[in-house]
């Protein structure tokens, strides 16, 4: 990351110390950053760096990115938008991710200074930043939810040559093999419960011709449109890769560092707790998936379904290893070097070559 020695020793404090009370809690982490130094000093310590220190966000995505190897081939990535209240200050955040066996990686992200849906602009800025920094060739498509439509947007998209696939609301204005105009959920009202179809040819959405897809699901429908010509239910399969960043908001929340707990406020402090919290999150699931496949697989349970994620997996044997210290602090440290910190460093010299 190319950071001095101070700040550097200040994040791995912080990011030790989340691993260990898992919470963003500034309070808390202050109370389980390791060292002389008293509780009031920890505290202050950790204002002064979300306050003064400057990141580099392209530097970190890169870091994340060679982590997971993910700047090999072509990849899914996935919008989506977190928002909760602290007190009367909304905190909402736009996610730029990477889908990634059955989650998402966090590579981009945006705190938005109003409540409520993205803007086009903000949306294109998240697009054009990751095709900046590693290419389009590295994106395979876009997904989004119903918030992620519009007639400027979808013309970016599609002036940028990138594929997508977004649901969009079942009153969405199309027209009828006769021209008439009707709502797109008219297209599939006599369809039975979780059946696919496709509609042939394109219609008019949005002000664009775009293929759709659509399925029954209980009271509502899920229709997918997309530039890019589908098979039956492709692009619904497609679209399922979206929900992966719900798994992603998960661990970030309630089932892992308990994101909703910090009292920061600020646009850009809060953008610096996301890299904290990325980095937590990319290094907990590098460690389940190599105890899955090094140490004891995880166990399925009755129903089919991991006992597990990897996520939990590996964050809860850091923490054991951190609260134990000795042997286990030690075998940690080895895992880190052989798992992180060497794929880095290999890739940082083929770089520079």
């Amino acid at each position: 990351l190319c950071w001095d020695k101070r700040r550097m020793d200040c994040f791995v404090k912080m990011l030790v110390a989340l691993m260990m009370i898992q919470t963003v809690n500034l309070q808390k982490l202050a109370c389980a950053l390791f060292g002389e130094a008293k509780i009031d000093s920890n505290y202050r310590r950790l204002q002064r760096f979300f306050s003064q220190f400057r990141l580099d966000y392209n530097q970190v995505a890169k870091m994340i990115i060679s982590l997971f190897k993910l700047n090999q081939g072509a990849h899914y990535l996935i919008l989506d938008r977190t928002n909760w209240q602290w007190g009367k200050r909304n905190i909402n955040i736009l996610f730029l991710c990477v889908a990634y066996k059955k989650i998402a990686i966090p590579i981009f992200w945006l705190v938005l200074n109003k409540k409520g849906n993205s803007s086009t602009r903000e949306r294109i800025a998240l697009i054009q930043r990751f095709i900046d920094v590693f290419g389009k060739n590295n994106i395979a498509g876009l997904l989004g939810d119903r918030e992620f439509i519009g007639k400027k947007w979808f013309q970016y998209l599609k002036d940028s040559d990138l594929s997508f696939y977004f649901r969009v609301k079942k009153n969405a204005d199309t027209n009828n093999k006769h021209g008439k105009s009707i709502e797109v959920g008219w297209l599939f009202y006599n369809l039975p419960l979780q059946q696919a179809r496709l509609i042939h040819g394109t219609k008019r959405i949005y002000g664009h011709s775009l293929f759709v897809t659509g399925m029954r699901i209980e009271d509502d429908y899920l229709i997918i449109v997309t530039n890019k010509k589908p098979e039956q239910d492709e692009a619904i399969k497609i679209y399922a890769i979206r929900w992966e960043i719900e798994t992603l908001f998960g661990c970030l929340k309630s089932k892992g560092f308990n994101f909703e707990d910090t009292h920061i406020t600020h646009r850009d402090r809060i953008k610096k707790l996301i890299a904290l919290l990325a980095i937590s999150f990319c290094w907990a699931h590098l460690t389940g998936q190599w105890r899955h496949q090094h140490q004891k697989t995880i166990r399925l349970k009755k129903h089919g379904r991991p006992q597990s994620s990897l996520f939990r997996y590996g964050l809860d044997w850091i923490m054991s290893g951190l609260i134990q210290r000795g042997q286990k602090l030690r075998e940690i440290a080895r895992v880190f070097t052989e798992m992180i910190a060497k794929p880095l460093l290999a890739a940082r010299r083929e770089a520079l070559l």
